[in-house]
């Protein structure tokens, strides 16, 4: 374990600041919020918190429209608190990485106003301006990932500016080498601060084809969700964002023990291309367990396949869950399932991320028309159930007082609270020692303690059962053998001519089987999961 790193061995923790805990009582999460659970994220065994934006910001996209990198919104507090904040992770010893936005800025940066003044304006290069087709059209076929298309006309200057999001949030243009050297700066700024690290936002994206051509069409495409019309292939993943990421490692690695993680929504071969030779990303996202079914037999296969293609010394990461796809305990349907999700995230070889309540299986909450907020959401309202991000970015759930704790009684909450809250809470929970919050608890400590769990090699074990998932993590002569049942029949199993040995079960996602396990007969019950220590 000493060979490790802090971002390798521990769990990282996304908060999105709005929805963690409001101490000032305006129904919006805040950074002295943040401070006021720093005692509890350490206490479930947190080691990293990942803050999505407190940038200073219109929120047309919740702070994905950066007007100010150097500073805070108001809304959440000021330089002191974020200061404040920094200062007591450390003292928690944890660490804290914050999200940069490298792709595009708010319409109301002080870049862009410059930059649409004029064409001859010194910041115009800052961003991607195009003249109209000759039939005042835009310059190409590209659209929004929020719906319409990616370009928006300015009347004062008579071209088009793009925006692969809101036209509120134009992409910079990294073929000025002053935009890198900016965004560089920027990164300085907060090494120099102490915060240990970035992870990057459409990291993928930063980098355009130089000739704009037309993507080709999409013929896989369903129909529903608009951008899924055209193959993105001149706008994701261009041979000129390597170059990019490799500057931004360099700024990174000047500071002691910091980390570089970027947004990936990639196939496995193009997602290995951002570690670099170790000069890139330390760690690429893999969201790949997001996007499957919830099935034994896809999960342990896309495991595999990660684990057989990554190059040795790529260290191998996990999300279940993060601000933008639907949350974990509401994809898999039950607690018993939430637990099995739990229990597979952090046995996995690799950094485990975690978003915030998925400790408690925090569900989707259902978003009345009158109270969606998302972008996405409405300007498509007609697909608003698949593209909108309101339901899992609800407040989290902390009490069974009014607004779960998060906000003061009679506060109206930015989004609206799970019906549930009163008796899915930290503090309802904390009261169980067998409920879900229990076991995450169980799962970080045992994590923590145990090298075969935050440092230790994977092996997959073939059971011929297709709602097994089974896998050995080893440390030399240590073992421990996870099995997890994502099916709802009872199992058997006979391990003895693949393992040997003597096996305890140290810890079952019902929190309640124990002792010694015979592996000519494994028992595994519907729904559940077990560590079991081999010696």
């Amino acid at each position: 374990m000493n060979n490790f790193k802090w971002w390798q061995t521990g769990i990282i923790y996304q908060i999105y600041p709005r929805s963690f805990q409001d101490s000032n009582n305006d129904g919006i999460g805040d950074i002295p919020g943040i401070i006021k659970r720093l005692d509890y994220l350490k206490e479930i065994g947190i080691k990293t918190i990942w803050l999505s934006p407190f940038y200073p910001s219109p929120m047309h996209d919740f702070g994905y429209d950066v007007s100010d990198y150097r500073d805070v919104h108001p809304i959440f507090g000021t330089m002191q608190d974020f200061d404040r904040l920094l200062k007591k992770i450390h003292e928690h010893d944890m660490k804290l990485i914050i999200d940069l936005i490298p792709n595009h800025t708010s319409s109301e940066h002080k870049w862009f106003k410059e930059s649409r003044k004029s064409s001859n304006n010194p910041y115009r290069d800052y961003y991607i301006w195009k003249d109209p087709k000759s039939n005042g059209k835009e310059p190409n076929n590209w659209l929004s990932y929020f719906g319409g298309a990616a370009w928006e006309f300015d009347k004062k200057t008579e071209q088009y500016y793009l925006h692969q999001f809101l036209k509120e949030q134009p992409d910079l243009n990294y073929q000025n080498p002053k935009v890198l050297t900016e965004m560089l700066k920027i990164m300085d700024f907060w090494l120099a601060k102490g915060v240990d690290g970035f992870r990057v936002d459409v990291i993928c994206n930063m980098w355009k084809h130089p000739k704009f051509p037309n993507h080709p069409i999409n013929a896989k495409w369903n129909g529903k969700v608009p951008i899924g019309k055209y193959v993105l292939k001149y706008t994701v993943n261009q041979p000129g964002t390597h170059k990019i990421v490799k500057a931004m490692r360099k700024v990174v690695d000047k500071y002691s023990d910091r980390v570089l993680i970027g947004e990936t929504y990639l196939p496995y071969e193009e997602l290995l291309e951002y570690y670099g030779n170790n000069d890139e990303c330390h760690m690429p996202f893999n969201f790949h367990l997001l996007e499957l079914k919830w099935k034994a037999s896809s999960i342990k296969k896309k495991v595999n396949d990660y684990e057989k293609i990554l190059p040795e010394g790529c260290w191998p990461s996990y999300a279940l869950g993060n601000h933008d796809n639907k949350r974990i305990a509401s994809k898999v349907g039950t607690e018993k399932q939430a637990r099995i999700a739990a229990m597979l995230l952090l046995t996995l070889r690799g950094t485990p991320t975690v978003y915030y309540g998925d400790e408690i299986a925090m569900k989707n909450v259902k978003i009345p028309k009158n109270m969606i907020q998302d972008p996405p959401a409405l300007k498509q309202p007609e697909i608003a159930d698949i593209v909108g991000r309101d339901p899992e970015r609800t407040p989290m759930q902390w009490d069974k007082t009014a607004n779960a704790g998060f906000s003061d009684n009679g506060v109206k909450t930015w989004l609206p609270l799970a019906k549930n809250f009163k008796t899915n809470n930290v503090k309802s929970l904390e009261a169980n020692k067998k409920s879900i919050l229990a076991l995450f608890k169980a799962l970080a400590k045992l994590r923590s303690k145990n090298c075969c769990l935050n440092s230790g090699e994977y092996k997959y074990v073939p059971t011929l059962q297709k709602d097994i998932f089974a896998f050995i993590r080893f440390v030399d002569d240590e073992k421990l053998l996870i099995i997890l049942n994502f099916g709802s029949k009872k199992i058997n199993l006979d391990l003895s001519k693949k393992i040997s040995g003597q096996a305890k079960i140290l810890l079952s996602s019902d929190m309640i089987q124990k002792g010694n396990v015979n592996m000519s007969k494994i028992t595994i019950l519907p729904n559940l999961g077990l560590v079991i220590k081999i010696s």
